[in-house]
C-alpha cells in the first residue's frame, strides 16, 4: 500500500510538470512570458497550514504562532488566554533561491526544534499559462523532553512485539512532507488543497508511526486588509500502513477559521482551532480535540518580512 500512494503521488508530479511544460508553449514552439498572480494569499502560513507562497529572494521572515487553553471553561479562566496547554513556537525563514526557503523553529510543546524546507515548483499566472500554484513542503522536528518522558526511556516495537530497547537520540525524530496545490480564482476567493504524509521514528505500543492526510484550506477577501480565513485537516484511516488491530487512538480532524489583516510586510491572523500543536506532524498524529464537542482554541500567527 505505501509503494502505491508513494506511486500515485510521483506519478501526479510527473503529469503535473508535463502538463506545466505542455500549456507553456504556444503552436509554434516560442514559450509565452506570463507573470505570476499577484498575491494568492498575504503570507506562507494559512492558521496551521503552508501556503505556496514565498516571498521575494534574500527576504527573512519571523514568525510567532501562539495558542492558548480551550475554552471549554468559559469566563473562569478568560476562554483559554489563562488555562494551561498554551503553545508558542518561534521560527524565521530565508528565502536562499527564488521560490525556495529553508527555516528554523523552536515550538514550546515537547520543547521541540523544527528544520523546513518549502519550495514552489509552480506558480499560477495571470493568463493562466498555468492554472495553479504547486508547492512542496517538508520539515523534520527533534522531541526535546527529558529521556525519561518516553516510558522510563525504553521503547518497543509494534504489536507488541521484540525487547524493550534503550531510547536512542534518532527516536526522537519526527518528519513531516505535503504537496500543496493552489489557485486565487479571483480578487476575493483563493483556495489550496494538499495531501501529506507524517512519520514518527517512535511512538507508544498503542499508535502508529505514519500517517497520511489530506488538508483543505482557504482565504475570502473582505477589504484590501482583511479576509476570512479556514483550515481543515483530516488524517485519513488507512488499515494498510496501521499498526493497530482497532481504531482506539485515531487523531481528530482539525478545523479552524479566523480573520486575518495584512499589510506589504506583516500579517496577523487571529483564529479559533481545535488542535493544540502547532508543527503538522503534531496536528496530523496526536490531536484528539473534537470540533463537534466545541473543543477549540483561540490563537494567532504574526509574520514580519525583511528584505535584504
Amino acid at each position: 500500500m505505501k509503494k502505491n500512494i508513494l506511486f500515485i503521488i510521483l506519478f501526479s508530479m510527473i503529469s503535473t510538470i508535463s502538463f506545466a511544460q505542455d500549456v507553456a508553449t504556444d503552436t509554434t514552439g516560442v514559450k509565452e512570458k506570463d507573470k505570476p498572480v499577484r498575491s494568492p494569499f498575504e503570507s506562507g502560513y494559512l492558521i496551521d497550514a503552508q501556503t505556496t507562497v514565498i516571498p521575494a529572494v534574500n527576504t527573512l521572515e519571523a514568525v510567532i504562532q501562539h495558542k492558548f487553553g480551550p475554552i471549554e471553561n468559559g469566563h473562569s479562566d478568560l476562554w483559554g488566554i489563562y488555562a494551561p496547554g498554551t503553545n508558542i513556537r518561534l521560527g524565521l525563514n530565508y528565502v536562499i533561491l527564488k521560490n525556495f526557503q529553508v527555516g528554523v523553529g523552536i515550538t514550546k510543546k515537547n520543547m521541540t526544534p523544527d528544520l523546513n524546507a518549502k519550495w514552489t515548483i509552480f506558480n499560477q499566472t495571470r493568463k493562466n499559462t498555468f492554472p495553479v500554484a504547486v508547492a512542496l513542503y517538508g520539515n523534520m522536528a527533534i522531541d526535546g523532553r527529558n529521556t525519561s518522558a518516553f516510558e522510563s526511556g525504553q521503547v518497543r516495537e509494534a504489536y507488541h512485539r521484540g525487547l524493550y530497547e534503550r531510547y536512542k537520540s534518532l527516536d526522537r525524530l519526527s518528519f513531516f512532507s505535503e504537496l500543496i496545490i493552489g489557485r486565487k480564482f479571483n480578487d476575493w476567493l483563493s483556495l489550496q488543497a494538499a495531501v501529506s504524509f507524517t512519520h514518527y521514528n517512535s511512538v507508544g505500543v498503542l499508535y502508529d508511526h505514519d500517517k497520511i492526510g489530506v488538508h483543505f484550506n482557504g482565504r475570502i477577501k473582505v477589504s484590501p486588509q482583511g479576509s476570512i480565513i479556514f483550515n481543515y485537516d483530516a488524517p485519513l484511516k488507512i488499515k494498510e500502513i496501521s499498526e493497530q488491530h482497532e481504531w482506539t487512538n485515531h487523531p481528530k480532524p482539525n478545523l479552524a477559521f479566523g480573520y486575518e489583516v495584512s499589510t506589504s510586510t506583516h500579517a496577523f491572523q487571529i483564529y479559533m482551532g481545535t488542535a493544540n500543536g502547532l508543527l503538522p506532524q503534531d496536528n496530523m498524529m496526536w490531536n484528539q480535540n473534537d470540533f463537534t464537542k466545541h473543543q477549540f482554541s483561540i490563537g494567532f500567527n504574526i509574520t514580519r518580512l525583511w528584505g535584504f
